[in-house]
Parts: structure tokens; C-alpha cells; sequence
């Protein structure tokens, strides 16, 4: 991976900003270089290349704080330009080293459940056309079902999320320190930040708390379908049973 600065990445032209953007903006972004610095640097590192960008990093950020008021914009510019460009590249730094490492596989999961997105997993054309059934108000018992089908897919998404975000919960505040210095520094770019934040306020509606209106209504929703869930669950597992006690009774009359 080169460090050179190319027009794919985020650019902060610190030398147009008012004096306190350029200065909270910029020290976001130095803090964000040092943690990544250290995290390349560790003792019982032996990668060549995690040492040498971490060490490459290290030393603007030297230069960028040791400057004079004259140079200093320019340093900062340079300085900035590289965390931000080896932040863009993440994904590509030595294993044990990535900062949402552990979280990759749950990520990759995650977004693909997100409950508040409508669109369905499963039979997406059956149940397009029951939607297109119901604006020209058609009845059906198949209908009935494809929107019972609807009802499950969010429920499914709901336990999924809840055992994803458990299964999160080790790596979780350090992935929120990452994501807190990302943002200040403007480094938003990349799909796993919006989806840390979701687990993240997912692992906080879940806490015992006095939670607002807005949160109350959201369990009380989730609660809602979870019991439809339960019902519908334990009325096919019923019938099951019998189909099953209907054939050991036929043959046992047999």
C-alpha cells in the first residue's frame, strides 16, 4: 500500500477552515493517527509494513506539532492527508492489526438485517404482488400469508440482531472508540461505522434502563411481533405433534 495521496479519499483543506475548525478538526485527526500509529507499532509486532507505516505516521505527526506557525498548516495538510489515506485502506492492514477486526464477520451479517429496512429476504416477486393486491384491495388467503411471511422475516431479523449484537458485546467499546475518533475526524467513509453505531444502539436499548418514549415503543413493537412470533411458532410445532400422532396411531392399528 502506497501513501500516496490521491483524489478517492477525504482531503481537509485546513488552510480554508475558521481557526477553531482547524483546530478541533485537526486534533481529531492527529488522535486518530496516534491510535493507529500504536496500534501498528505494538512490541510483538513482526510485520515490516505495519512497522513502517505506523513509524511513517509517527513522524509527521512529529512534524506537524513541532512546527512553526508558518509551516504548520501545510504540515498539518500532509499530516492529515496520510492518517486519512491509511484509515481508507483499514481493511488492507496486517491481520491482528485492522481496528474492526473482530467485528468483521458480524458486520458482514448485520448488514444485511437491518429491521427498519422494509426490503423482504425472501420471495421478493410473490410478495411484491400481494403488496400490488392489496392497494387495488383483492382479498386472498394467499395474501394472508405472504403478509404473515412479512411479520416473520422482521421478527427473524429482530432475534438475529439480538444474538449478533450478544455476540459483539467483547469487541464492542473498543469499536466505539475507533468509530468516535473516525467521526471527529471527518473520516466517515465505509459502510461498518453507520453499522457499529446500529449495535451499539442496539446494545443500549437492550440495557436495563428507564427508556424514553420513543425507545418504549420500539420494545413494545418488537415485544408485539415476537409474541405473533411465539403463537404462530407454537401452532405449527402443535400440528406437527399431531400429524406425527396420527401416524404412530395408524400404525399401531395397522
Amino acid at each position: 500500500m502506497t501513501m500516496t495521496s490521491d483524489s478517492s479519499h477525504q482531503v481537509h483543506d485546513y488552510s480554508s477552515s475558521g481557526p477553531t475548525a482547524v483546530s478541533a478538526r485537526s486534533e481529531a485527526t492527529l488522535a486518530l493517527g496516534r491510535k493507529l500509529t500504536r496500534e501498528l507499532s505494538l512490541d510483538e509486532s513482526v510485520d515490516t509494513l505495519g512497522r513502517w507505516m505506523a513509524h511513517y505516521v509517527a513522524e509527521l505527526i512529529g512534524e506537524a506539532e513541532k512546527a512553526n506557525a508558518e509551516e504548520r498548516s501545510a504540515k498539518m495538510q500532509a499530516c492529515s492527508d496520510a492518517i486519512l489515506k491509511l484509515w481508507e485502506h483499514r481493511h488492507l492492514l496486517p491481520n491482528g492489526k485492522r481496528p474492526f477486526e473482530q467485528l468483521e464477520p458480524i458486520l458482514r451479517t448485520l448488514e444485511t438485517l437491518d429491521p427498519n429496512d422494509d426490503t423482504p429476504r425472501y420471495f421478493r416477486l410473490a410478495r411484491a404482488s400481494a403488496d400490488e393486491a392489496d392497494k387495488i384491495g383483492e382479498e386472498s388467503e394467499a395474501k394472508f400469508w405472504l403478509k404473515l411471511i412479512d411479520g416473520l422475516d422482521y421478527s427473524a431479523r429482530i432475534l438475529i440482531r439480538y444474538c449478533l449484537t450478544q455476540a459483539a458485546q467483547t469487541a464492542l467499546d473498543k469499536s466505539l472508540e475507533w468509530v468516535a475518533l473516525a467521526e471527529a475526524a471527518g473520516a466517515t467513509d465505509g459502510v461498518e461505522l453507520p453499522l457499529i453505531r446500529i449495535v451499539g444502539d442496539e446494545s443500549d436499548l437492550l440495557k436495563p434502563s428507564d427508556p424514553d418514549e420513543k425507545a418504549r415503543k420500539q420494545l413494545e413493537d418488537r415485544i408485539d411481533r415476537l409474541d405473533g412470533f411465539t403463537k404462530l411458532s407454537t401452532a405449527f410445532a402443535s400440528e406437527l405433534r399431531q400429524q406425527i400422532q396420527q401416524v404412530q396411531g395408524a400404525k399401531g392399528g395397522s
